[in-house]
């Protein structure tokens, strides 16, 4: 298969083995009651393998609505899966799976959501500190408090619950040039953490703009999580996002992202960034 022939949003890239594992949320109906998740393998990010399922949300009674979003980070050894379900309150809320290998199968760590059970939360991804402290950075939802946040968590060595209270870092109306939709929400979505050159501390994160879909990116301002987060200026403006940062076999530095944001037109996109040492951008 090739990029144009594979239909899902929010792809996500580990390399592995001389191999490029592809994971995203299955096209279908944004998302929605899909019964999980694939990988895609490849060797050059255009060819790939058929899907191979590697979460059955079906088999752990947790395809009531959203499948969305699945990470995949090594950690200790394991492979964790971080993604969005519904919680049985009803409410959204990021989740983790475990698995010995990339390939799967994947099967539930945490015992619920790692995020707040009373908030409407989505999209977590791991960031592991200078001193190796994994925390959860996720959004909590426009459509409970109108102006989307990003906020972090702390995790326990397992990555099966959390710790303490999440804090927050900043607001869907901080995007540079935001615009809020229906006339009050602001949308956080899809972060994803990237330290850079000079120890530059970057999130990459999406939201709606001119009524495009839009990469945004954030720095801290102390190199940590718990920094000033300043807005720069979008990475890519073109109804795409949901996107995150790896580094390819020749040594290049990556962006992947869904483009267009409309169902069922959404495929992986890859574009070669340049770290300048004070932003990310597309060469």
């Amino acid at each position: 298969m090739k990029n144009q022939d594979i239909n899902i949003r929010d792809p996500f890239i580990i390399c592995k083995n001389q191999k490029y594992y592809m994971y995203g949320t299955r096209g279908n109906n944004f998302g929605q009651g899909t019964g999980g998740f694939d990988v895609y393998i490849g060797t050059d990010l255009e060819n790939w393998s058929d899907p191979v399922q590697v979460f059955d949300s079906e088999k752990y009674s947790m395809n009531k609505s959203a499948n969305w979003a699945p990470e995949v980070h090594e950690f200790n050894g394991k492979y964790y899966m971080f993604a969005t379900f519904q919680q049985e309150n009803g409410m959204r809320g990021t989740y983790s799976l475990v698995s010995d290998t990339p390939e799967g199968e994947f099967v539930p760590c945490s015992k619920g959501a790692l995020t707040p059970s009373e908030w409407w939360s989505l999209d977590g991804t791991l960031y592991v500190s200078k001193d190796n402290i994994p925390y959860l950075v996720f959004c909590h939802e426009h459509v409970q408090i109108l102006n989307g946040t990003i906020c972090f968590i702390r995790l326990n060595e397992e990555l099966s619950e959390a710790v303490g209270e999440p804090q927050y870092l900043f607001s869907g109306s901080d995007a540079y040039g935001a615009e809020n939709i229906e006339g009050e929400r602001y949308v956080t979505d899809g972060p994803f953490m990237y330290r850079g050159k000079n120890d530059r501390l970057y999130m990459i994160w999406s939201s709606i703009v001119n009524s495009q879909y839009y990469q945004c990116i954030a720095v801290s301002d102390n190199g940590e999580i718990d920094g000033k987060w300043i807005q720069l200026e979008p990475i890519f403006t073109k109804d795409g996002g949901h996107g995150m940062v790896f580094c390819d076999y020749n040594g290049k530095l990556r962006l992947t992202l869904h483009c267009p944001n409309e169902q069922p037109k959404e495929r992986p996109a890859f574009f070669q960034l340049e770290d300048t040492g004070t932003t990310l951008r597309i060469k």
